[in-house]
């Protein structure tokens, strides 16, 4: 996207997220169709938000709601509904709706091993080989299908493992080229715009790759030493030679408080620690992001090989395809792992590829249910550029979103109800209105896909991102949403059922409020708690 279009597109989100804040009223309207109004013209509903909105520590900040029957689409309650708010991660809510729509449920991503070199009968493979990504987001030891929570195995590498494993069994001993992660089924195109610079070192805000290990994190483990004033333990996995690691974390006597720090900067693959970790303490694990996925893959891929014997003589690099590639029509970029010079001059052949192995993944639907359960902005953003390759011009972040606005206009939804700049809603210059989500809900009701896509919500009480939350006998298994979290903002939106049995959407957005994350995750429980209580039996 030209640099002038995006600023364009922040000026307009800007002066539209201005207008919000002025616009907004603080007493909630309602439509002239809403239900059960009194001579007053107030509904209990109305009743019943308002009370719980008029607390001084609220007034602060900007609050979006709309209600509406499933049903008839009869707007039950609103309030600054079609005004633009940050959505946080309730932007998934449409990646994965466009995903279930135009990909399906049941897609299956394929990662491969080819080489357009020759395999003789000695097992001496003359030419590069290529450890080729197409999106997978699952080559991890996440266990699926997802089942209350996430769980992991012990070996966060094993899809790696069966690759390696089947190149053995087909006879490859010795490989006279290079060991090539190739992620150019995406752009190179690691992070998406308006994302803050503290989110980049850690697993929310890992980088997307077409070649995706095992969330494109590693796992630092630390336990103290055996005795004070001995340096703590720290264990990487996997692949502990990806990271430089500058370790100054002192175990301290058993009783003193813990008070450590992990710290990578953009760019950088050194890993820095420091602080204190007394003696009795059980340990912490960390997720942090890895810098160059593809990197990342090839280093780990030569390792997995060399301690199966096989014999690698070249180097190790990665193939991407450059964003501006995909403008200028040059070529793919290809660049030797951790940098410098090797292999940088050796072209790629042009004959066709042989694949010498393959690894499936699980259908689509399985991933969508992670990204939704427990909001894994990594996989959303995966969403977002296969929907650009698979249904658009590129597997971009701007060609994911071109076709994500003509599935947003198929819904019915208006362009200016929305201005999204990635796929998770970690980006800050995501807008969206809760009416916009009201009706992508209500038109998802209508669909093929429409059970798979509710299937992915989490569940109030019993799973995922709600299993602490509304977990009263009235609320529990009675709500299906989807939870958003950023500094300042808070949103819910999904599907209640009212206690007269009527199934209702709704979408609750705040921003702009500085008080602590609980106080406004218990004024939305209690919002949705009203919305429950106000049983519209006529409708």
């Amino acid at each position: 996207m030209p640099r002038w279009q995006s600023v364009a597109r922040l000026v307009l989100a800007a002066a539209l997220l201005a207008a919000t804040i002025l616009a907004a009223p603080r007493l909630p309207a309602t439509t002239s169709a809403s239900p059960a109004a009194g001579a007053t013209g107030v509904t209990p509903l109305q009743e019943r938000i308002a009370a719980l909105l008029n607390s001084p520590d609220l007034a602060h900040g900007f609050w979006g709601i709309e209600v509406a029957s499933l049903s008839t689409g009869v707007t039950l309650y609103a309030q600054n509904s079609d005004k633009l708010f940050t959505p946080a991660s309730n932007t998934k809510l449409f990646t994965t709706a466009a995903a279930l729509a135009l990909i399906g449920p049941e897609y299956k991503f394929r990662t491969t091993v080819e080489t357009t070199g020759t395999l003789d009968r000695y097992g001496r493979l003359n030419g590069d080989l290529l450890l080729v990504g197409h999106g997978d987001p699952n080559l991890s030891g996440r266990e699926l299908p997802y089942d209350l929570k996430t769980q992991r195995n012990d070996d966060p590498i094993q899809a790696l493992e069966s690759l390696a494993d089947a190149l053995v069994k087909k006879g490859v001993k010795y490989i006279d080229g290079d060991i090539v992660a190739d992620d150019s089924y995406f752009a190179f195109e690691r992070y998406g715009e308006g994302w803050s610079q503290d989110d980049l070192v850690w697993a929310d805000g890992a980088p997307v790759s077409a070649l995706t290990i095992n969330d494109n994190v590693v796992f630092v483990h630390i336990q103290p030493a055996d005795r004070p004033g001995e340096k703590a333990f720290v264990n990487i996995k996997p692949f502990a030679g990806y990271y430089r690691l500058d370790n100054r974390i002192v175990t301290t006597p058993a009783g003193t408080p813990r008070k450590f720090f992990v710290n990578r900067e953009p760019g950088s693959t050194t890993l820095s620690l420091w602080g204190n970790l007394p003696l009795d303490d059980a340990g912490a694990t960390e997720a942090l992001a890895v810098e160059d996925p593809a990197d990342f893959a090839a280093g780990l891929f030569r390792q997995l090989l060399e301690q199966r014997g096989i014999v690698i003589y070249g180097h190790q690099r990665t193939r991407h395809t450059e964003l501006a590639s995909l403008t200028t029509f040059t070529a793919t970029a290809t660049a030797p792992s951790h940098g410098g010079s090797e292999g940088a001059s050796r072209p790629f052949k042009t004959d066709q590829p042989i694949t010498l192995a393959s690894y499936e993944s699980k259908p689509l639907v399985e991933d969508i249910r992670v990204v939704n359960k427990v909001s894994q902005n990594l996989h959303a953003e995966i969403l977002l550029r296969l929907l650009g390759r698979e249904r658009g011009t590129a597997g971009t972040v701007e060609g994911g979103l071109e076709v994500l606005r003509g599935f947003l206009t198929q819904a019915g939804i208006a362009s200016d109800q929305y201005v999204f700049y990635d796929g998770s809603g970690l980006s800050r210059q995501n807008l969206v209105t809760p009416h916009a989500i009201v009706q992508l809900l209500r038109y998802s009701s209508g669909q093929p896909w429409s059970a798979a896509y509710r299937s992915t919500f989490p569940v109030s009480g019993v799973d995922g991102s709600l299993a602490e939350r509304l977990t009263g006998a009235r609320l529990q298994k009675r709500v299906l949403a989807k939870t958003g979290s950023l500094g300042g903002v808070k949103a819910l939106s999904g599907f209640a059922t009212t206690d007269s049995g009527q199934t209702v959407v709704f979408s609750i957005l705040s921003n702009n409020l500085n008080l602590p994350s609980k106080r406004v995750t218990e004024t939305i429980d209690s919002i949705v708690e009203a919305i429950a209580e106000d049983s519209p039996a006529s409708r």
